[in-house]
């Protein structure tokens, strides 16, 4: 019999399969749909610290998954989620910060009764090892290795870019995940000692790890639902591609599927809002209204640039995410640092990407929600995903005052040399479309890179034919009504997906989970990822949620109670 039934083998599953099959009497068994990622397998776009293409591949990606990102949007889009062992870890970005103290003590407010900040620091010690900064805010024993990138390998753009921001009162700082204030800093960045990529499944599945004798790793199954003995959880069903199923029993079943996939596996178990299961010929078993609910993201635009050859980075290979502009948008209501802009030495990782600079911006503590729904009960059919974006009105806002302020710093005269057509932009399906590796898709970026060259005085009347189809960043400044159409039009997200299985007191509707994430009107299951999270934190999530997972671990080991 397995002990521990861990379904999802994202950033979290790693972390807990590893962890738990330290008890060397529990036998633990991970289960991923996607394939294994070992520090012998990653492919060469996976082990680059330049993560351009991973997320792109569609080998790692639920291939058909689509959410709408508001209604403005008239059609879904894809939305890129991780299908590897090490899920994001394996395809991200690569940041490592933290987020704001108050984004912990507000889980607590909200129900998550000890996750304040100063319970959740030690297990951000516990799982990194910076190697740049020491102190009683830093680990230095971690699974995770962090850096920041050298001064010599910053881009001429992002020095610029960051030299305009001190000029204007922005300081530079040292350390992203040390107090909390508004600045500039070099990003850090999760990264070997050789500079590749370090996904869950490398860090902490070490070869190692992977030998233990009470530790299964079976990867190329997906979770369909848990299986019940009334209220008691009792083991899952599977299938994999070919539409073959098999049954696992475990004392104990861990949902780590993601924010998207977890709540929809809860959901075709029979957890979740009444009404819907009901709908769909689902038996109930512990109805749970929040089940899908509160899907919270941080919503995304950004300003680019055409670089010089002057303004272009000398080290294509090198992290893109080079810098962060954390800053407070002033809001009423609205506490610090809720704004991030990061700086990236270029935007994509072919030719085209290459000639571009740009600053994205998110909402780092948004407001609006949406929710997950099962469209089906089949595990083949991807649920629905609404993230609402915009729906709150502060998040248009915000978004709004970041493009005025990227279009300041991006036309500062003192960067001039590095730059010359300065755009509004964001991540759309053309974007990732044109993106795509193929003949064609080459021979087009080869073409537009050459004419962004030479184009002289006809290159911004390209880039508004070609890049932006249209938009001016003239115009757009000019006209609220006009700004408030394009943020609304090219919104999007930032592959942050978290809170649908929200942690909270048992006698609260609308939680999932109580504080050790064990799922409320059942017993034997627990949920351990970032739908756990009340609110979105202030950060990109791969080390919240580790943290999540490092702390989980520790409660069921025993080491660490909810307070």
């Amino acid at each position: 019999m397995i002990d521990y039934l861990i379904l999802g083998g994202g950033s979290a599953g790693c972390v807990l399969a590893a962890r738990l099959s330290e008890q060397a009497g529990k036998r633990v068994c991970l289960v991923e749909a996607g394939r294994d990622i070992s520090a012998a397998t990653m492919p060469a776009e996976v082990r680059s610290r330049y993560p351009g293409r991973a997320y792109l591949d569609p080998r790692n990606l639920w291939q058909r998954l689509v959410a709408t990102y508001g209604a403005s949007l008239q059609k879904p889009r894809r939305y890129e989620q991780a299908r590897l062992l090490g899920g994001g870890s394996a395809i991200n970005a690569l940041m490592t910060n933290r987020g704001a103290p108050a984004d912990y003590d507000e889980w607590e407010r909200l129900g998550a009764v000890g996750w304040n900040w100063q319970a959740c620091l030690p297990y951000f010690i516990k799982l990194e090892h910076d190697t740049d900064l020491a102190g009683p805010l830093h680990g230095r024993q971690g699974p995770l290795r962090i850096r920041r990138t050298p001064p010599e390998r910053l881009s001429p753009f992002v020095q610029g870019v960051m030299a305009a921001l001190a000029r204007r009162g922005h300081s530079i700082r040292a350390d992203q995940n040390g107090p909390w204030e508004d600045g500039v800093f070099v990003g850090a960045i999760g990264v070997s000692e050789q500079g590749e990529r370090i996904p869950t499944s490398v860090c902490y599945l070490t070869d190692t790890v992977r030998q233990r004798p009470n530790l299964e790793v079976r990867t190329g199954w997906q979770a369909d639902r848990v299986l019940f003995d009334g209220s008691r959880a009792r083991g899952a069903v599977l299938v994999n591609e070919r539409g073959e199923t098999q049954q696992l029993q475990g004392r104990e079943v861990i949902l780590c599927a993601g924010a998207i996939h977890s709540p929809a596996i809860l959901m075709r178990s029979g957890v979740g809002p009444r009404a819907m299961l009901e709908g769909l010929g689902i038996e109930v078993v512990a109805a749970r209204e929040g089940v899908g609910a509160r899907l919270m993201e941080h919503p995304s635009i950004a300003v680019s640039t055409v670089l010089s050859r002057r303004g272009r980075t000398a080290h294509p290979a090198e992290h893109h995410e080079q810098a962060v502009w954390r800053y407070s948008s002033g809001l009423p209501g609205i506490g610090p640092g809720d704004m991030h802009g990061a700086i990236l030495s270029r935007s994509g990782w072919h030719s085209v990407g290459y000639r571009m600079g740009t600053v994205f911006f998110w909402v780092n503590k948004s407001c609006s929600q949406g929710q997950v729904r099962l469209a089906s009960a089949s595990p083949l059919v991807e649920p629905e995903v609404d993230f609402a974006m915009l729906s709150d009105e502060r998040d248009l806002q915000r978004l709004m005052q970041a493009l005025r302020y990227g279009a300041q710093v991006l036309q500062a005269e003192e960067l001039a040399p590095l730059r010359s057509v300065v755009f509004p932009a964001s991540y759309s399906p053309r974007v990732a479309k044109v993106a795509q590796p193929g003949l064609m898709n080459a021979l087009a970026r080869g073409a537009l890179s050459v004419l962004l060259d030479i184009a002289g005085p006809l290159r911004g009347g390209l880039v508004r034919r070609v890049i932006t189809q249209g938009a001016e960043l003239r115009t757009l400044l000019s006209d609220d009504s006009a700004l408030a159409q394009f943020v609304r039009r090219n919104v999007g997200g930032t592959w942050h997906a978290s809170c649908t299985c929200a942690m909270g007191a048992t006698d609260d509707p609308t939680a999932v989970t109580d504080s050790a994430g064990r799922v409320i009107g059942t017993q034997g299951l627990r949920v351990c990822d970032a739908s756990l999270m009340p609110s979105i934190p202030c950060a990109n999530l791969n080390v919240p949620t580790i943290m999540i997972a490092e702390r989980i671990a520790a409660m069921i080991a025993g080491t660490d109670q909810p307070r």
